[in-house]
């Protein structure tokens, strides 16, 4: 079984490596997420067969999942969702996911169980892709990058919502209030201790001078709190996304109200690990499930699935952010275009929901493995364009007002 365990890692490992050597030689047009994906269906059970999701990698595909979401949590500034720009960006959220029940039910002949899947799916955010790929055009500072995090913040955290309370097997008052007693205990997990801390400042001085040590105290308590709640999301039978990104929320608000210095150091560290390697386990095993010779077969689902996406998300958020007042500070149609192009770009929600679905038996493995194709396909050419056409209007280009 160690034998078995370490080959699958080291093809993993491997692809992990490939994937930014790759991305570093197209000149990142191709961005290492999609290159990861690539590599998992090639080493995957679907092609070569050369690594398995044997039970240890699935373990740490979950961290790496924990660790994605965690990062996508902790870089939204919770300040913005709570103001007219958030609270904008959650009625967005709403009307796409309206449009997207309805055009899914047209499309599946009233299933409402596969309606709901596709729905969730068609609407998401991938926040945790995107951030890279946001950071490396060095937009995260400007009006269009907080307008991309206040959506792909909604983007992600709706959807993982919506999958609890409609995929469960609760019914949706039970599912309601589990996600109630979730959110309370999640914010006494984070408040008792910060508490604690408060009252003992020599202990606090001690933890925050050991962060740079071998001890590395700090990291050490976040990874606590990650586990935590993707503990008590697994214990409440909830999606560990929840968990995470809510970690990731949390630590964020309450390091900026407490230790604002220390923000950015952690930051640094979760990046670190979470992207050296559990990260890219889940986006290799995730490319592992896509079978290519079916997704090829079903070429015309995959891309109507695409334009779908386009439709019932980057769609509406352009239009509301051209003809109605957002609060954004956008007022290009450049970048109300490239806006409506990164909230577009779905990954890890529509991974998360397809599992969900499979796993329930509301949809086939062909099927999942052409909605996660697509959503590789978002990555691909979403971002890409919504970075040129906003790079022209920066230029002083016209063509886009």
């Amino acid at each position: 079984m160690l034998v078995d365990n370490l080959m699958s890692m080291w093809w993993i490992a491997l692809a992990a490596v490939l994937g930014p050597v790759l991305a570093l030689v197209t000149r990142r047009k191709v961005p290492d997420v999609v290159w990861l994906l690539v590599f998992g269906a090639v080493i995957g059970p679907h092609a070569l067969g050369l690594a398995a999701e044997t039970e240890s990698v699935q373990f740490l595909r979950e961290l790496g999942l924990g660790f994605l979401f965690l990062l996508a949590g902790f870089e939204v500034d919770t300040t913005d969702m709570r103001g007219r720009q958030g609270r904008n960006a959650a009625l967005t959220w709403g009307l796409c996911a309206v449009l997207g029940f309805g055009a899914a039910m047209l499309l599946v002949q009233g299933d409402t169980h596969v309606a709901i899947v596709l729905a969730i799916a068609s609407t998401s955010t991938a926040l945790g892709t995107l951030l890279p790929i946001v950071k490396d055009s060095g937009a995260l500072g400007t009006p269009l990058g907080r307008a991309t995090m206040v959506h792909g913040a909604y983007g992600e955290l709706l959807p993982i919502v919506a999958m609890s309370l409609l995929l469960s097997s609760r019914g949706t008052w039970q599912a309601a209030a589990v996600l109630i007693l979730f959110a309370a205990v999640a914010v006494l997990v984070v408040v008792v201790p910060g508490r604690f801390f408060s009252r003992v400042p020599l202990l606090r001085r001690a933890f925050a001078g050991a962060s740079n040590t071998t001890m590395q105290t700090t990291l050490r308590a976040t990874v606590l709190l990650l586990v935590t709640l993707m503990l008590l999301t697994a214990v409440l039978e909830l999606d560990v996304a929840l968990g995470a990104f809510t970690a990731g929320l949390l630590l964020n608000t309450a390091l900026n109200a407490t230790a604002p210095e220390h923000a950015a150091e952690i930051m640094h560290k979760v990046e670190i690990v979470g992207f050296s390697l559990l990260i890219p386990v889940f986006f290799v095993t995730s490319g592992m499930s896509i079978d290519f010779l079916a997704v090829a077969s079903r070429w015309p689902l995959l891309l109507g699935f695409v334009a779908v996406i386009l439709l019932v998300r980057g769609l509406p958020v352009f239009l509301r952010e051209r003809w109605t007042t957002t609060h954004s500070g956008l007022t290009a149609t450049g970048d109300h275009a490239a806006l409506g192009l990164y909230a577009a770009t779905g990954l890890p929600i529509i991974v998360a929901v397809t599992q969900v679905a499979v796993s329930s038996e509301i949809i086939d493995d062909t099927v999942a493995s052409v909605m996660v194709t697509a959503g590789a396909l978002t990555v691909l050419l979403f971002p890409y364009t919504a970075s040129r056409i906003a790079r022209k209007e920066a230029d002083g280009g016209r063509p886009f007002r």
